[in-house]
């Protein structure tokens, strides 16, 4: 699993996906053989590094999940062409995309909890 996001030039800022990483690696189960952050731009592992680090762990399909709320030019078209051009180093391995996580009903939820823990 490659978990995308857009990226910071603020290293801060980009602390929560790797946590959002580890964070599903551990509750995975062993489902995923890796489960890898990568920033789209600006930011430090890209798309094709942790693409790569997927496949040299043994991954033969990598499920790419947006850590983005809506679509837009970067879910739709920026992401898909970077990993596609990422897998194009790795012609025995396949790749397919979630839908950002705005769509999710589970956001209502997280939103209306969130509402109710704030004093």
């Amino acid at each position: 699993m490659l978990l995308v996001d857009h990226g910071s030039l603020l290293p801060e800022a980009n602390i929560l996906l790797e946590q959002t990483a580890r964070s599903v690696r551990n509750h995975a189960d062993g489902i995923y053989v890796a489960v890898e952050p990568a920033h789209m731009e600006l930011a430090e592992p890209s798309v094709k590094i942790a693409f790569d680090r997927c496949v040299a762990a043994g991954a033969r399909k990598v499920i790419v999940s947006l850590f983005f709320l809506s679509p837009g030019r970067h879910s739709q078209q920026d992401i898909p062409r970077l990993v596609s051009d990422a897998a194009s180093h790795h012609p025995d391995v396949t790749w397919s995309m979630t839908d950002p996580l705005g769509s999710d009903p589970a956001i209502t939820e997280l939103l209306l909890r969130q509402a109710r823990a704030t004093p």
